[in-house]
């Protein structure tokens, strides 16, 4: 039996984006969401993110899971991040709950990071494993990125789902285990651009300590028209000096 869905995936609860500023004026950080299956290797696309941008900017991350603080632990072990930096939201249900219905509890947490540490560049926010219809809402983050891996089939950029068809970036990682488990690369991207047109899409292997680059190099753009269109937001709404006087 085939079900008809509508091309838009309407949530359940609707969040306006956030403001670009804090209650205090000063422009807030960045909120980049990473979702993926279960095992992609979103964790490790964290680490990997914080070892190669800690030098340049100042990142918090937030961890999902539903009952455990695993993920968080991990990147703690790792020392990837200043413990003060690394927060762990325990959903106590399925994922998508807390990034995309019910955002409260991670919401909270990303504000709690930027009050207790100060200004902060970029927070990344972690969800739990989840399926290909993994979202996260508007009003938690500015951008989101979706982690697949070959290993679990060259053909799930084909089967689609707003993870993959929506995402502002496409990873697809682990391709160092390509050969071994028969996942076909090439055909892999012409179905991944097939579902997402001119979205982004990239292949990662963070065996290679430099693999993670591409995703980096994304996210350091992703900053740059951040701050930008933060920028003239603000001059817009700034009034002229002496209008009105």
């Amino acid at each position: 039996m085939h079900l008809d869905h509508p091309e838009s995936f309407p949530h359940r609860h609707t969040y306006s984006a956030a403001r670009a500023r804090r209650p205090d004026g000063s422009r807030r950080a960045l909120r980049v969401g990473l979702g993926g299956p279960v095992g992609s290797g979103k964790t490790a696309t964290v680490a990997a993110l914080c070892r190669a941008l800690r030098e340049r900017l100042a990142i918090a991350v937030v961890t999902n899971d539903i009952y455990t603080r695993e993920d968080a632990d991990f990147l703690l072990r790792n020392a990837v991040l200043p413990a003060e930096r690394i927060s762990a939201v325990e959903t106590g249900a399925c994922p998508h709950t807390a990034i995309r219905d019910d955002i409260s509890a991670n919401l909270e947490a990303v504000e709690e990071l930027e009050d207790r540490t100060g200004p902060l560049d970029l927070v990344l926010v972690e969800s739990g494993g989840d399926n290909l219809t993994a979202t996260f809402s508007r009003g938690l983050v500015d951008a989101q990125i979706f982690v697949i891996d070959v290993a679990a089939g060259d053909d799930i950029p084909r089967k689609g789902g707003p993870g993959i068809t929506g995402a502002d970036l496409l990873v697809v990682n682990k391709t160092d285990l390509a050969p071994h488990v028969g996942s076909d690369l090439a055909a892999m991207a012409r179905d991944a651009e097939a579902q997402r047109g001119e979205l982004p899409v990239v292949f990662t292997s963070l065996k290679d300590p430099a693999g993670v680059a591409p995703v980096a190099d994304w996210v350091l753009a992703q900053l740059a028209a951040w701050r930008a269109e933060s920028a003239e937001t603000q001059a817009a709404e700034t009034p002229a000096a002496g209008a009105g006087v």
